[in-house]
């Protein structure tokens, strides 16, 4: 089965042009190395929680809204190779990111279903 990894990011509203530009780049990167998808999303109708929510989760502040976003790999072994390449990939060095990366949450996870 597929593997996924998993982005969830508190983003400036105003940095929304920045964000895609920077996503965009990031998706063509990791076609390269084998991802079979990639997908951003803008948060629209992301409710605050009280004890559990995505704005909760990554302490989104009052000019923030909530990016969720994942990509989506062959296999496990595909996409550790392909991180590997990635973080030494000069697209990938420190640079002025548009999103803030301390408080964005990430995973990676087996498919077990697919409907």
């Amino acid at each position: 089965m597929s593997f996924v990894d998993g982005f969830v990011a508190p983003v400036k509203s105003a940095d929304k042009e920045k964000y895609l530009a920077h996503a965009r780049m990031a998706a063509e990167m990791f076609r390269e190395h084998g991802a079979t998808q990639v997908v951003e999303c803008w948060g629209e109708d992301v409710p605050d929680g009280v004890n559990t929510s995505f704005p909760l989760a990554v302490k989104r502040e009052g000019d923030e809204i909530v990016a969720f976003s994942w990509i989506t790999w062959p296999s496990r072994e595909i996409r550790d190779a392909a991180w590997a390449k990635i973080m030494t990939d000069a697209r990938m060095q420190p640079q002025d990111m548009p999103f803030d990366g301390k408080r964005m949450i990430y995973g990676g996870f087996a498919v077990i279903l697919e409907a």
